[in-house]
């Protein structure tokens, strides 16, 4: 077993990997409270491990920013490259120079994929990348089902590395603070939010309708975003003035 003095070594040396490799969050949860759910959603080995690493990269404001108009081409494609392709790719990449670190150190990594559908029916990946972030005490899950940090409201993309290092936690879950707020649900072009607020022991149907957002996307060209709840939570905006 480490020493201490070693795990307190790793726990920092991960952190400032993640940062100085351009992680703008980073956080550490324990997933036991959410053993069951995460069995149910990607099987017996993703949910045997007992640690998560939750990295965020936040989206630039300027490409948010430019969402109401996100039936012009240019504007479109930009935020599927930049605000989707390329963090993602990024945070693939910090997530699997992390999972090298913790194995040469001896334990065990998973690194997830940023984005990659594991079940259509669902349409679901193997793990929620949120749930990481909303254990390890970095932001709350909003009325658009999305993580809402406090600093960046849901400007984030995010990434999960699974690990049995006995890492330090860094937080709690956020209490939810949208109040009264449906800005991302009066939004939506096809509402699919119901407005209700989160509950860890009810289904996402009862928030969300993946499949109306999913066909609105679809319904359009090929290039089509939406991102419209993103744009208009009050937790995102000009925050970076």
């Amino acid at each position: 077993m480490d020493s201490q003095e070693n795990i307190d070594k790793l726990n920092q040396d991960l952190r400032e990997i993640a940062h100085r490799k351009g992680a703008d969050f980073y956080g550490v949860a324990d997933l036991s409270p959410a053993h069951d759910f995460i069995r149910d959603q990607g099987g017996d080995e993703v949910a045997s491990y007992p640690r998560g690493i939750s990295i965020g990269i936040r989206i630039m404001d300027s490409i948010v920013d430019e969402l109401p108009r996100r039936e012009e081409r240019s504007v479109a494609v930009n935020y599927r490259h930049h605000g989707y392709g390329v963090i993602n790719n990024r945070l693939d990449f910090l997530a699997s120079c992390l999972s090298s670190y913790i194995q040469n150190a001896g334990y065990r990594a998973l690194p997830l994929p940023a984005s990659e559908r594991y079940d259509d029916e669902r349409i679901c990946a193997v793990f929620s990348h949120k749930l990481t972030a909303h254990l390890a005490g970095l932001g709350w899950i909003g009325k658009s089902c999305m993580l809402i940090t406090p600093e960046a409201g849901p400007r984030v993309r995010w990434i999960t590395i699974l690990t049995d290092a006995p890492l330090s936690v860094t937080g709690t879950p956020m209490d939810e603070r949208c109040g009264s707020c449906t800005e991302c649900v009066d939004i939506c072009p096809v509402s699919s939010f119901t407005g209700m607020s989160f509950h860890e022991d009810e289904p996402r149907e009862t928030r969300y309708d993946a499949r109306e957002c999913e066909k609105y996307l679809n319904d359009g060209e090929e290039w089509s975003v939406c991102g419209l709840c993103i744009y208009i939570c009050p937790h995102g905006i000009n925050k970076s003035e």
